[in-house]
């Protein structure tokens, strides 16, 4: 095998060559690549700020990028149309509006999500829910209303809510 590999450079370049660009050949290479290759999707779409353990936040935030919250945020985060992820060791307490959003941590506020709501199994969200879809793990806690939205509804939908058309109940969600 090395002496194909060494000499095989003239004969042996068609069996290196389609091995390297396979998966079983690079990908210990590969996988280092890959974890730099993941953080442009999220410039695709926008740069991300993290609001690492330490930090506390009171007031006001609001922005045009994605969010992750691993820290403390009281007042209200307004983001549309992008995501708030509330981090493993997050402790929100504050309204959220944004495109979609995810909790791995605590939750505080009423959600409005233009999108998506994911409560993870780690999760806690109390308070009230807007959204088109909504995931709930098993595990997760939620206490609060839910209030679907078609996707072709706007914010004058929202407006002139019915009552009927909130489910107002505490689903707690354990395993």
């Amino acid at each position: 095998m090395w002496k194909p590999n060494q000499t095989g450079s003239g004969t042996g370049p068609q069996s290196p060559e389609p091995q390297r660009p396979s998966v079983p050949a690079a990908p210990s290479f590969e996988a280092n690549p890959r974890p730099s290759a993941a953080p442009p999707a999220p410039s695709a779409s926008g740069e991300q700020a993290t609001i690492g353990k330490s930090l506390v936040i009171k007031g006001e935030v609001t922005g045009s990028e994605s969010l992750y919250i691993d820290g403390k945020v009281e007042g209200s985060i307004s983001l549309p149309g992008n995501r708030v992820t509330v981090g493993r060791n997050g402790q929100v307490s504050a309204n959220i509006s944004a495109r979609e959003v995810v909790v791995l941590g605590k939750v505080r506020g009423n959600v409005n999500a233009s999108d998506r709501v994911d409560i993870r199994s780690e999760g806690s969200l109390t308070g009230d829910v807007a959204a088109q879809r909504i995931s709930i793990e098993d595990g997760a806690f939620f206490k609060g209303g839910i209030d679907i939205r078609k996707p072709g509804a706007n914010e004058k939908a929202s407006e002139a809510k019915p009552a009927n058309a909130s489910v107002e109940r505490p689903v707690p969600v354990q395993v």
